[in-house]
């Protein structure tokens, strides 16, 4: 899921967390030590986005496909994506994400109910299903957001890429997402009827 974790205060999207006094102003945030010790024990709830432009019509023009670092230095293609937070609803946690990562003038299209189009497993071990995160067990529900604003990539995303659904859909995207991603893709465009 190589998503990096928020401050620990709430404050700041991306700080030190090993920095950061226990029981913090945010209580429902692990330390580093902690964390690692959650992900060795029980599977890890996020969420993921694709990004979609939309016609008037309500069919998918566009998907938007974000260049960011990883930590060991790599550039990969993925999506938006991250951890649900204690106390926190599957849609604000979806929000968050999404603007965290677009931009807050992405102007995302959230439904009042969101339904995710799958559950992707992500699984330490590659193999046991079409995800893979080497650092966790992680269960996730993935959206396809439309969103009409404009996208400024925010955080440890350098860039978005808008593409045709048939350019996402490529095998040759799918080798650059990491995690397996590329099947995340294929199956949000298929679950809203524009992967022909």
């Amino acid at each position: 899921m190589r998503t990096p974790d928020p401050d620990p205060s709430g404050d700041e999207p991306f700080g030190d967390a090993q920095s950061a006094p226990a029981g913090g102003a945010n209580p429902g945030w692990l330390s580093d030590v902690e964390l690692a010790e959650a992900r060795r024990r029980l599977p890890m709830l996020y969420v993921e986005g694709v990004p979609v432009r939309v016609d008037g019509m309500g069919q998918v023009t566009e998907v938007g496909i974000l260049l960011r670092a990883t930590p060991v230095g790599e550039i990969k293609r993925t999506i938006v994506s991250g951890r649900v937070r204690y106390g926190e609803t599957v849609r604000d946690a979806l929000f968050r994400h999404l603007e965290n990562d677009l931009g807050p003038m992405a102007f995302p299209l959230l439904p009042a109910q969101p339904v995710p189009f799958t559950v992707a497993e992500y699984f330490p071990l590659p193999g046991v299903s079409a995800f893979h995160d080497d650092r966790q067990h992680a269960v996730s529900l993935a959206f396809v957001v439309p969103v009409s604003g404009t996208c400024e990539p925010r955080q440890d995303a350098l860039e978005v890429t808008w593409m045709t659904p048939a350019e996402a859909a490529t095998d040759a995207l799918a080798a650059e997402m990491e995690g397996g991603r590329g099947t995340l893709i294929r199956t949000a465009l298929a679950s809203v009827g524009a992967l022909r």
